[in-house]
Formats: structure tokens, C-alpha cells, sequence
């Protein structure tokens, strides 16, 4: 279980999560809700260390991960996608998923399996990343994430900008990890993209909790969507 126990954290002074708790349970996908500034990019950068926390814990089946460097975190099985993708332009597709490869000391079992899920990464991988289409950084994001072999794994918009093919491409690879038992905690604009896939959904304002309810109530009733975000 990946668990956020009345987190606080920011930047300097400036104070962005409030006592937020969350958890994630192996093989759900739980989306994170909340209009523009909520605190949601924040809350995934504070679970991978990369936000300190002024208190509270992150505890990954009850270790304590916010006691850990942010270069530690993935180490631990936590992957991380964040917005805006991240890649090591200049390297080759190849050079950047032996870098996921390198976190955990994975093989070459793992990268196939990994390309198996990508399989036009495989076609590319001599290719610089700066040179793909925005579909496939995402792809490529993705799959170096995959490399490191998560528990858990943290999506921060993987859709954004990308045309239809490939945000069908990338829901079916959560979808199959989460079928895999791996837990995923997806911070998504797109509504229809979100009740397609999520188990649990969790809404943030202001850097609060909200409520956190099952999609099935909400793909029944978007009074609740309407009433938190506004659309």
C-alpha cells in the first residue's frame, strides 16, 4: 500500500498541501481531481521526495519513504512520469531506458518485456528522443518508468497533447499494468479519460483533501465532477 498520511509541504515559505492523505492499493488505479493549482503535480513531486514535506509521511507498505533522498525513492519501486515528459533529449531511445534500467539493476528481460508494451519504441531505439513525436516521448517516458519494475507508479497528465491513437495506446498500458497488480496514481484533465480507467477518485482544492469516491458513482452521476471542478 502507498500511503500519504496528512502530508504539508511547499516551496520555501510558500505552503501548497495541507494534512492531505491518500492511499493507493496494489492493482487500482486511484485519479487525482482538482482544478489548476490545486496541489496535485505538487503531491506527486512530494511523494518521490522531489517536494520536501514539513510533516506528515509517505510510507510505501509502512516503510517510510519520505525519510529517503529523492534519488532513493525509485529504487523502492516507485515510478514516476511527470508532466511535460523529462527525457534525456539528446540520448538515444535506447540510452534512455537503460538509464530505468540502471535503478534497479534490470535486465534484459525486463527490457523486452517493456518493448513488448512499446513496440514502436523497439523500432526506434538508436533514435535520439528529441527527434520522436510527442506520442512517443510519452511512450518512451512511460516505458523508462517501467524499467526500474514499479509497484507503484505515478502519472502526472500522460494525455496532454497527444492525438487519439496515441491516449488509446497509453491507456492500455495502464490498464494493463494495473491488471499486473501494479498500483497507479493518475493525475488527469481529461474526465472521459479518467472514468474509462479509475477505480477510486480523489479531489483536491487549495491544497486540501476533498472527498475520495468510487468511479462507479461518479460515471452514474457528474454532479459531484461538476460541483468540484466546475465543468
Amino acid at each position: 500500500m502507498l500511503e500519504l498520511d496528512k502530508i504539508n509541504a511547499g516551496y520555501g515559505g510558500a505552503q501548497i498541501l495541507r494534512d492531505v492523505s491518500l492511499s493507493v492499493a496494489p492493482g487500482e488505479i486511484v485519479c487525482l481531481l482538482g482544478r489548476n493549482g490545486a496541489g496535485k503535480t505538487t503531491t506527486m513531486k512530494a511523494i518521490m521526495g522531489l517536494v520536501p514535506l514539513m510533516s506528515g509521511a509517505v510510507r510505501l507498505n509502512g516503510a517510510d519513504l519520505s525519510s529517503l533522498p529523492a534519488h532513493k525513492v525509485p529504487g523502492h519501486g516507485v515510478g514516476y512520469i511527470p508532466q511535460g515528459r523529462r527525457l534525456f533529449s539528446e540520448l538515444t531511445v535506447a540510452q534512455n531506458l537503460e538509464i530505468g534500467l540502471m535503478v534497479r539493476k534490470s535486465g534484459a528481460d525486463v527490457l523486452n518485456g517493456v518493448l513488448d508494451l512499446f513496440p514502436r519504441l523497439r523500432e526506434r531505439l538508436d533514435q535520439r528522443a528529441q527527434t520522436l513525436s510527442g506520442g512517443e516521448q510519452q511512450m518512451l517516458a512511460t516505458a523508462r518508468a517501467l524499467c526500474i519494475e514499479p509497484s507503484y507508479l505515478l502519472l502526472d497528465e500522460p494525455t496532454e497533447g497527444l492525438q487519439p491513437s496515441m491516449i488509446e495506446a497509453i491507456r492500455q498500458v495502464i490498464v494493463v499494468m494495473r491488471d499486473r497488480g501494479v498500483g497507479i496514481l493518475l493525475v488527469e484533465q481529461r474526465i472521459d479519460a479518467v472514468l474509462s480507467v479509475a477505480d477510486r477518485v480523489a479531489f483536491i482544492e487549495n491544497g486540501h483533501n476533498l472527498e475520495t469516491l468510487d468511479a462507479d458513482v461518479l460515471r452514474k452521476d457528474h454532479s459531484v465532477i461538476e460541483r468540484h471542478l466546475g465543468v
